[in-house]
């Protein structure tokens, strides 16, 4: 550490004399680090042009590095100190449009009750390699049954068409599922396993010979969010529009098409890890919040 303080120092003054007056050594300490750390990568970082000194191209590439380093260790040891202790992190990973329409907006009701598990979200929508450490926790959207880990069960789901309530002012209320072929359908654009208009107007008793062109998307949570902005009908989740069904901004369109989803979220993490008392705290509460959003969801429709 201290080779590197030196190098980032030297980095930044251009000058020996001037790091060492800053870190309180000698100047040939700043020399012995420098050449310690270019021994030891075997690169050579600084290099003199008449009396200035200067970055080679491999300096240039390895001081923000360093740099970049340094600063994140300083700030990481500052929190834990001010904290008094190492904070408890739980990191999870699941998909963005989950995050962005369901977990974050109920997250304020678990740091309320653990205001000591500092959470960490990472959205992906490849599956984790959890065995790498790259996280605690996942919530999947599957079939269930992965071999490798722990799982429960958190949510099932229906899937329906919503859009906003000045898209039927503007192009009238649909009165049969096939109307909805005249209208701009919002779509995703991923393939994967999740279900799709055509598989909901199979279930709506709607024969489709073509779809009809329409914006695709990414994401569900940017369809949903084109659909509340009036831009056409989109294919929800009920775990990802309650809210916003009950704040009005979406309407759901034809209750009685019962499109059960073919796919459940489930709560993972390496097998016995789902004890760990931080774990253990975060599956519990998501599972409240889960039986909360079906309940929720039943009393609206079903």
């Amino acid at each position: 550490m201290a080779a590197l303080r030196a190098l980032e120092a030297a980095a930044r003054h251009l000058s020996y004399t001037r790091a060492a007056e800053e870190l309180f050594v000698t100047q040939s300490a700043v020399s012995h680090q420098i050449k310690h750390i270019e021994s030891l990568w075997g690169i050579k970082l600084f290099e003199r042009k008449g009396r200035r000194l200067v970055l080679t191209d491999p300096g240039h590439l390895i001081v923000p590095l360093v740099r970049d380093f340094i600063r994140r260790l300083t700030a990481a040891i500052e929190e834990i100190t001010q904290t008094g202790g190492t904070p408890a992190m739980l990191r999870i990973t699941l998909l963005q449009s989950f995050a962005f329409k369901w977990l974050v907006p109920r997250l304020g009701h678990f740091n309320h009750d653990y205001p000591d598990i500092n959470v960490w979200i990472s959205t992906s929508d490849e599956l984790v390699d959890f065995d790498a450490m790259t996280a605690d926790v996942g919530i999947r959207l599957g079939y269930g049954n992965w071999s490798n880990l722990y799982e429960e069960l958190l949510l099932r789901e229906y899937v329906f068409p919503v859009c906003s309530p000045r898209f039927l002012e503007q192009h009238g209320t649909p009165r049969q599922p096939e109307d909805l072929l005249e209208l701009p359908l919002l779509r995703r654009s991923a393939i994967d396993i999740m279900q799709r208009w055509r598989d909901w107007f199979k279930d709506a008793g709607v024969v489709v010979s073509k779809m009809p062109q329409g914006t695709q998307f990414p994401q569900t949570s940017l369809a949903l969010q084109a659909a509340i902005d009036d831009q056409g009908v989109a294919l929800a989740r009920s775990a990802h529009v309650i809210d916003d069904i009950k704040a009005g901004r979406l309407i759901r369109l034809f209750p009685g098409v019962r499109s059960k989803s073919n796919l459940s979220y489930f709560f993972v993490c390496i097998p016995g890890r789902e004890n760990e008392p931080q774990i253990t705290a975060f599956r519990n509460w998501l599972q409240r919040e889960a039986r909360m959003s079906e309940r929720e969801f039943e009393e609206l429709f079903v």
